[in-house]
Order: C-alpha cells, then structure tokens, then sequence
C-alpha cells in the first residue's frame, strides 16, 4: 500500500506548481488523482493522462498502484467546472 501523500509528491515531483488532490477509491491500490497544472495548456486530454503516468509509473509497474483514475484540468478549465450558475 502507498500514502496518498506519496502519490501526490510522485505527481508533483514531475509537474512542479500543480494543484494535486489523491483520494483512495478501495483497497489501497485503486485511486483516483485530479490534477490541475498549467503544463497541460494546449494538450490533448491523452497526453496529459501521459504526463501524470509517467510520474508514477514504477508505482504502477511494481503494482503498489493497481489503477489510478484521473481527472486533469488546466488552470482555467478548472476554473470553469467550478463556478456555480
């Protein structure tokens, strides 16, 4: 099992200056990440998921992290989901 603490700093460890929230979905090994950075302006939704992998990528291959769902935003798009009509 790995902290959510530790997944965070893995993904900000790649993505300096994101926003990063962790929340376990069961078990220990199934999580789901969202992260709001401004490094995935002007790329697809695929390549952004590609970034945050890649931070955590030996977590995974070791399968300490079985699946990791992910939510990425940039700053603005963030923004946007959030404001209330």
């Amino acid at each position: 099992m790995i902290a959510l603490e530790q997944v965070e700093a893995m993904i900000k460890s790649k993505l300096p200056n994101s926003t990063v929230q962790v929340q376990d979905l069961g078990g220990g090994d199934h999580l789901q990440a969202i992260v709001i950075s401004s490094e995935f302006e002007g790329k697809t939704l695929v390549k952004q998921h590609q970034m945050v992998y890649s931070a955590v990528k030996e977590a995974m291959d070791t399968e300490v992290i079985h699946a990791l769902a992910l939510k990425t935003y940039t700053p603005l798009e963030w923004e946007k989901a959030n404001q209330v009509a």
